[in-house]
């Protein structure tokens, strides 16, 4: 199956976010991250900032998730409370991207698992927690008292919502075709790997 769509996770200060943007640009193709947050708050009438809080929650079942990502009856989401349902949204506007666009990056929200049957470029990014830090304090503002407990939490955070909403271990390298130490390699050269390895893989299929 050709790899149109490329799906990034990503440990939090690894620079995910800023690379998916990279290989976005040098593909000139669409990079969607927050943009699907903006998306789902706009679809269900909702404060951005109500479903950011959610989002980050841990979802309360595997198998509602599962359910309802088949559109299952509509009774079982009303039940659900908004966490659960912010993952059903984002679900279904992926799923729709997936059918409306030929090929963009997907950052974060279990892409590679929604995306599993879509013909996804998996990626994971990782890095050295020092290196980590020093990116969050420089670059993401946050204090160096803080910055170790907060970058624990957040990759705490991302890895229970990857594993509860997809039933699989967020850094199991089975999952994925590629996975970069971007704190060794760098955003740049990460962006062309990915880059390079995508374009190649197409040029087989």
């Amino acid at each position: 199956m050709k790899k149109r769509i490329i799906t990034i996770e990503r440990q939090y200060g690894s620079g995910g976010s800023i690379i998916g943007k990279l290989v976005a640009d040098r593909l000139a193709i669409p990079c969607y991250n927050r943009q699907i947050l903006e998306m789902t708050a706009q679809k269900c009438g909702l404060p951005l900032e109500s479903l950011e809080n959610a989002e980050e929650k841990v979802p309360t079942s595997f198998l509602y998730s599962l359910l309802l990502a088949s559109n299952v009856n509509k009774s079982y989401e009303d039940n659900l409370p908004l966490s659960d349902k912010v993952f059903i949204m984002e679900s279904d506007i992926i799923r729709n991207l997936a059918k409306q666009e030929e090929s963009f990056v997907l950052v974060g929200r279990c892409g590679n698992y929604i995306l599993e049957n879509e013909g996804c470029f998996r990626v994971f990014i990782y890095g050295n927690k020092e290196k980590r830090i020093k990116r969050a304090i420089e670059d993401y503002g946050i204090s160096p008292e803080k910055a170790e407990t907060f970058l624990r939490k957040s990759d705490k955070r991302r890895e229970t919502f990857y594993n509860s909403n997809s039933g699989r271990v967020w850094h199991d390298k089975e999952q994925y075709e590629l996975c970069l130490n971007s704190s060794e390699l760098g955003d740049e050269l990460c962006a062309d790997i990915i880059v390079d390895t995508f374009k190649k893989l197409n040029s087989l299929k």
